[in-house]
């Protein structure tokens, strides 16, 4: 009976650990994609801007007559 609760108590022991450490990855991943989408959301604005810019010289070439 001892050597089942010693067992038990070694088996939640890894839980608990394994848990934490599940939690912290969790927090990290959280942290990368918060990053990412940051980075995301300053190179959508950067193409954007790029695209009007492109949009506006585009404008002001003059049609050729054919």
């Amino acid at each position: 009976m001892d050597a089942e609760f010693k067992s038990l108590e070694r088996k939640l022991h890894q839980f608990v650990e394994l848990c934490q450490r599940l939690r912290e990855d969790n927090h990290q991943l959280r942290q990368q994609l918060a990053s990412a989408m940051s980075d995301n959301k300053q190179l959508a604005d950067k193409i954007g801007t790029a695209t009007n810019r492109l949009e506006n010289l585009l404008e002001q070439i003059p049609e050729e007559d054919a």
